[in-house]
């Protein structure tokens, strides 16, 4: 790997679009190198490095707010505070996830209804959508 990279270069090493990188250079959330006089700008494996770790935090599913927040604390002192985002984000994908099961029994149900909806008129899914009664995917809360 070579020890420096032109925006380009360090786009494709880390997976990223260049237009990614100028954004999150925008964003603060990654340094921009000076330009020498008549010369172009050289990203280091420091920057390369933070790229990857906001990358691992998105699939994570952490906005770049909180990838911010997170980058904050990355100097080791305050794994506390690190340990705290990730609980929060560990409590919002389980509710997403309970969510997500609920939605899959009644749309499970509702597929159910289509296939025994044997020389019927109406579609059983079709018709739960237009009358609004669907799911109440909000106040069933068993996820079972």
């Amino acid at each position: 790997m070579p020890e420096f990279y032109t925006i380009g270069t360090l786009a494709r090493q880390v997976g990223v679009n260049v237009e990614t990188v100028r954004y999150y250079q925008r964003r603060g959330l990654i340094g921009e190198p000076r330009r020498p006089p008549g010369g172009i700008r050289r990203y280091g494996e420091t920057h390369a490095e933070r790229l990857r770790f906001i990358r691992q935090a998105q699939e994570l599913g952490f906005s770049l707010e909180e990838v911010k927040e997170l980058l904050a604390l990355e100097d080791g002192q305050h794994c506390r505070e690190a340990e705290r985002l990730g609980a929060i984000k560990l409590a919002a994908v389980r509710g997403r996830l309970g969510q997500l099961r609920r939605v899959e029994r009644a749309l499970a149900a509702l597929v159910d209804q289509c296939q025994s909806n044997a020389g019927r008129v109406r579609c059983p899914l079709i018709a739960a959508l237009r009358v609004g009664r669907t799911i109440n995917i909000r106040e069933q809360r068993s996820d079972g």
